[in-house]
């Protein structure tokens, strides 16, 4: 049986780690984080956080010096199925970076109606009543 405080530290430690995309949105605005896209380049192109980078998982070690050390990277992947973001956060972590992963993903960030860009176009969808702290 896992003791009460153990599961304590590991909750501590997910809410340290994690954000939720109503967070990462207010984050990006105050400019204090980088959101970061992990999926591949077909997705990026279906659509993607407006302003965020791609560092897809398999993006050379050179790339990574053209990151920002002074804000804390969000990276994201599809959605709460998908653990693209996970290793992609690990990579980043074992650098030093500042990272937080986007729980959730692009599927609730589309969910919660925030600016999409897709072939240099920025537009929102609306929000959906279910996945937005409105309802």
């Amino acid at each position: 049986m896992v003791s009460n405080s153990n599961l304590l530290a590991f909750v501590d430690a997910r809410l340290a780690y994690e954000i939720d995309v109503v967070a990462a949105s207010r984050a990006q605005t105050a400019d204090t984080a980088v959101i970061v896209d992990t999926r591949k380049q077909l997705s990026w192109d279906h659509g993607h956080v407006a302003g965020a980078l791609h560092l897809p998982a398999d993006t050379p070690d050179a790339r990574l010096t053209m990151l920002p050390r002074d804000r804390t990277l969000v990276v994201y992947g599809w959605g709460p199925g998908c653990n693209g973001a996970t290793y992609t956060a690990r990579r980043l972590l074992a650098e030093g970076f500042d990272v937080r992963e986007m729980i959730g993903g692009y599927e609730y960030w589309v969910r919660n109606g925030f600016a999409l860009e897709r072939g240099g176009t920025v537009t929102r969808q609306a929000p959906d009543r279910l996945a937005t702290a409105e309802s």
